[in-house]
């Protein structure tokens, strides 16, 4: 095969990537490994209240094109999905979240997700439709808008992981395991009776 040494570059970066990424979701049920916050129970991080630190500004277009940013739910809190077309654990939770989406949302809990490593985003519009998902996602092909978590907070580390940033926009809950409706009521019903304490 043929190209300029920037095709074939291109084209090793696009395969490293994949495989990072594949390992990525194929290992989302091992151990967490981060230190500086509470490990939970199967897989769930939690931060102390008085250890939250802010969440990073994440933004960009959504997979219709709109712009979306983090900022945009101020005093809500936000679950925040990573995921991609091509991860079979993705699809194994994707029902649960949108239940989630659903129970949650006229209770001040908005849903965001982060689509990666799809290079294509007709990819992950298809699987949004064929999973019903009706919240935004952010579209981040090569991972810009992940590598924004600081390393040693509750930063990302396998696909899917989905993340929970309180009212105050602090980085609050961390799952890197596909997550159920059952998870979600053990993470957000906490969070939401912060607002009266």
């Amino acid at each position: 095969m043929s190209g300029t040494p920037r095709v074939r570059l291109a084209a090793i970066l696009t395969a490293a990537a994949a495989v990072v990424a594949l390992a990525g979701c194929s290992s989302a049920d091992g151990g967490n490994g981060q230190a500086g916050f509470v490990a939970g129970n199967g897989g769930v991080d939690t931060v102390p209240l008085a250890k939250r630190k802010p969440a990073p500004a994440i933004d960009g277009k959504d997979l219709e094109n709109k712009q979306v940013a983090l900022s945009d739910y101020t005093g809500k809190i936000v679950v925040i999905n990573i995921w991609g077309s091509w991860c079979s654990s993705c699809r194994s939770e994707a029902a649960g979240l949108e239940q989630s989406y659903q129970k949650y949302k006229d209770q001040g809990v908005v849903f965001l997700g982060i689509n990666t490593r799809d290079t294509d985003p007709t990819n992950a519009r298809q699987f949004e439709a064929n999973q019903g998902i009706t919240y935004p996602s952010i579209y981040d092909p090569d991972g810009t808008q992940i590598l924004k978590f600081p390393k040693g907070s509750l930063n990302p580390q396998a696909i899917p992981t989905t993340m929970v940033v309180d009212r105050q926009g602090r980085l609050a809950e961390r799952a890197m395991r596909p997550v159920s409706i059952y998870d979600m009521d053990a993470i957000l019903e906490p969070l939401l009776a912060e607002q009266h304490s």
